[in-house]
C-alpha cells in the first residue's frame, strides 16, 4: 500500500482531532512536493526539447 493511500485509511479512519490535524499536515506536504517535483520535471523536459 503506498504511503498516500495509508494516509487517506488513517483520515478515514481516524476520530482523534489532534492525529487527524498531523495526517492532514502531511499529505499536504506530499502534495506540495510532488508538485514542485513535477514543475521540475517540466523545465528539465522543455530544455531537452529546444
Amino acid at each position: 500500500m503506498s504511503i498516500d493511500r495509508f494516509i487517506i485509511k488513517k483520515l478515514d479512519s481516524c476520530h482523534e482531532e489532534h492525529t487527524r490535524l498531523n495526517l492532514v499536515k502531511l499529505f499536504k506536504l506530499r502534495i506540495q512536493k510532488a508538485e514542485t517535483a513535477e514543475k521540475g520535471n517540466y523545465k528539465n523536459d522543455k530544455h531537452k526539447i529546444s
